[in-house]
């Protein structure tokens, strides 16, 4: 646990502006708290995966609570998709957590990491074409198996890996990025209480706090932007901020 003596302005206002930004990102548009948070926390602070991954995670019990709350009220949410998604998402994030427990998955991350990239250009290709009519997904329970365990083992990976899969198959762009965030609640939690359950509460940190308060800042207005930009621009958001840092994960693995 963190000494609260050592918390001042300075030491927890960097996290505080860290912790706003992801989520006001990842409410807009259903992906990239938990990658902006873990690639802080690793590359720039030095904590270990599973340590990074369990305080991020602790953190988005809280903000993912808030901006679901919030996309609900916006009616953002799509509840026969978000059934199908939440049971397998929390039984691959249990798994997930528990493996980044025991070994280190960093080896497959660049080859994960590598996918997301060339989906991030499928969807920028489809924002261009202007081809965002709305389909129903038919690839749903396994997709919220894999994107929940990524999560897990990976510090970040539901938003990436299910919000753009989702997109891929043609779902509408505010309902998915609503849905996602909003079972993403569960996912979390269920991710919290295994990493305690494994590892104690070592990974509640002052970084955490930060990132905490920044993220419940924010989680109110990322629902309100997913509702009123306009669907071709979230796809071409989406593919942008996927690309760029799945780009950069790749990047800082192979120059290690």
């Amino acid at each position: 646990m963190f000494d609260v003596t050592l918390a001042t302005v300075e030491t927890v206002l960097p996290f505080i502006a860290v912790g706003f930004a992801a989520q006001m990102i990842d409410g807009a548009l259903g992906m990239a708290f938990g990658v902006i948070n873990n690639t802080l926390l690793v590359s720039f602070l030095g904590l270990s995966p599973a340590v990074a991954s369990a305080s991020v995670h602790a953190v988005e019990t809280f903000t993912t609570a808030a901006s679901g709350a919030s996309h609900i009220y916006h009616k953002n949410v799509n509840w026969k998709l978000f059934r199908r998604l939440v049971i397998p998402g929390v039984i691959g994030g249990a798994l997930g957590a528990y493996v980044l427990s025991n070994i280190d998955a960093a080896i497959a991350k660049p080859f994960v990491m590598a996918y997301l990239a060339s989906i991030g250009l499928y969807l920028l290709y489809r924002a261009w074409r202007g081809k965002v009519e709305p389909r129903e997904p038919k690839i749903i329970e396994p997709l919220g198996l894999v994107g929940g365990f990524l999560d897990a083992a990976g510090g970040g990976g539901w938003g990436p890996v299910v919000t753009s899969n989702l997109l891929v198959q043609g779902a509408s762009p505010r309902s998915t990025i609503g849905t996602v965030n909003t079972s993403e609640f569960f996912l979390t939690a269920t991710i919290s209480a295994t990493f305690i359950a494994t590892m104690g509460f070592a990974a509640f940190t002052l970084q955490t706090v930060g990132i905490l308060i920044g993220g419940l800042i924010a989680a109110p207005f990322g629902a309100v932007l997913a509702k009123r930009v306009p669907a071709r621009v979230l796809m071409a958001m989406v593919g942008v901020l996927l690309t760029m840092t799945s780009a950069y994960t790749i990047w800082a693995a192979l120059t290690k």
